[in-house]
């Protein structure tokens, strides 16, 4: 008979585990394992991130550590691709699509006029490299040490670099490379983090985000959260990739591969609802617009993201400022050319300001008047316009004018449908918690055969 026992000792283990500082109770489960439930200082975002958000942010870090010193996507010290590849296929994302989606990111950063930027998660300086020369000084945050010093070593002007997470904007090393960049004690009047967020955890921490980074900006100024994963479109994404990889696949098992892809996504997507109640909590005025993606290429990329701008402090005209207008998009205009869709658009457009919503995305959606994001981009060239998505509705589109009354599609916009978030960090802790917990076992009681850990999270003992 083995010394080792489980089930005889239940209770015992039970205890064990919950003395871990990471376990906030465990109990024995009816089929001889173990529930635990993590300890809320162990999944925390805030003040600081606890020790398994802390493990998350590292297995992200310890990535782009390896992505950007293997180099395998480096044309050039102003264009390292390293890392960009398609969902379905794998290969690298074609160099003039990645081309665009630089250009429209510096577009969308000038047009907000910024002149001290500080920007979170900076990667290889695929922006800073382009955005530097416009600006009175730039500051760049990444967690990849290789990133921060090849950029350092670049010896740009009026700029500085630094390794840190996006969470830490009030850490004193970030606080010196601001004061390096722009001058000591001089605050940002633009902070931007742009395609980051889907290596965050989960919406505490994204939310712990967006106040430190509305904490450091001064009034007046904007954040920028740019290429953001939809998760209204997650399962669009995956039935996509499934379909991609089995053309011949009969659309039920599609549809089930696609829903446990989804499921199982390590990567954060949501709303722009997610942001809007992120801003709830914070005391300053904060106007939000919702911004389409406009490159040319039909990709993930164009498809499935999408950038915020938060417009910091009251609005500049007062309360004397004009009533925005909103008017819907008229299906019944049939567009083809770009000079029918021009002429369209000037119709709809007329009476400034104006939002007009309601326009499919010909890219996501077969309907009446659908238009791709990039046909309104280049209809609307030489006016003073913003292509929107729809805030309600991520299969459509909206188009603001003047540009600068974006935020008002936001704000009287109707109540958004389906999922906020899709979150990583519960599937994380699920499968990272029992991993260490069994090694605690092993240490503690190395005769104890260690059971099958579940965690839990404390409600009627169903999974977290």
């Amino acid at each position: 008979m083995s010394d080792r026992t489980t089930a005889d000792h239940p209770g015992r283990i039970a205890g064990l585990l919950a003395a871990h500082p990471w376990v906030a109770g465990a109990t024995p489960a009816p089929d001889g394992g173990v529930l635990v439930v993590p300890h809320p200082d162990a999944v925390a975002a805030v003040p600081e991130p606890g020790p398994l958000l802390r493990e998350h942010l590292e297995q992200w870090a310890e990535v782009y550590e390896f992505v950007y010193e293997t180099g395998e996507g480096r044309h050039a010290d102003d264009l390292d691709l390293s890392g960009w590849r398609a969902s379905d296929t794998g290969a690298p994302l074609p160099e003039a699509h990645m081309r665009d989606w630089v250009d429209r990111t510096v577009d969308l950063v000038l047009a907000q006029r910024p002149a001290r930027l500080l920007e979170l998660g900076c990667g290889t300086g695929l922006l800073a490299h382009r955005l530097h020369p416009r600006l009175a000084g730039y500051a760049g945050t990444d967690v990849a040490q290789v990133a921060v010093d090849r950029l350092t070593a670049a010896r740009l002007p009026r700029t500085a670099f630094v390794r840190a997470a996006a969470h830490e904007t009030a850490a004193p090393h970030v606080r010196d490379a601001m004061d390096t960049a722009f001058g000591p004690g001089a605050r940002p009047d633009c902070v931007l983090f742009n395609s980051v967020t889907q290596c965050f955890p989960d919406l505490a921490y994204l939310t712990a985000v967006v106040h430190g980074a509305l904490s450091v900006v001064e009034d007046g100024g904007t954040v920028i959260i740019g290429d953001i994963r939809h998760s209204g479109l997650l399962l669009d994404h995956f039935t996509r990739v499934e379909r991609a990889r089995d053309p011949e696949a009969d659309d039920t098992a599609v549809a089930a591969r696609a829903a446990a892809a989804a499921a199982a996504d390590e990567e954060l997507s949501f709303a722009p609802a997610a942001v809007a109640a992120a801003l709830a909590e914070q005391p300053r005025p904060v106007r939000m617009s919702v911004h389409a993606r406009t490159m040319a290429e039909d990709t993930e990329l164009t498809r499935y993201r999408y950038d915020i701008v938060l417009r910091v402090g009251p609005h500049p005209a007062g309360p004397a400022a004009p009533a925005v207008r909103r008017a819907p998009w008229d299906a019944r205009r049939a567009v083809g050319t770009g000079e029918e869709l021009r002429a369209a658009l000037d119709a709809a457009l007329e009476g400034t300001p104006v939002v007009v919503h309601g326009i499919p995305n010909a890219l996501l959606c077969d309907a009446p008047g659908a238009v791709t994001p990039y046909a309104l981009r280049r209809a609307l060239h030489g006016t003073d316009a913003a292509v929107l998505l729809d805030s309600a509705d991520p299969r459509m589109l909206a188009v603001a004018a003047p540009a600068h009354c974006a935020p008002a599609a936001a704000e009287h916009a109707p109540a958004p449908a389906g999922p906020a978030a899709h979150e990583p960090f519960p599937l994380f802790v699920r499968r990272r918690l029992p991993e260490l917990l069994r090694d605690h076992l092993r240490r503690v009681a190395p005769d104890t055969e260690p059971p099958v850990i579940t965690v839990t999270d404390g409600t009627e003992g169903g999974p977290a």
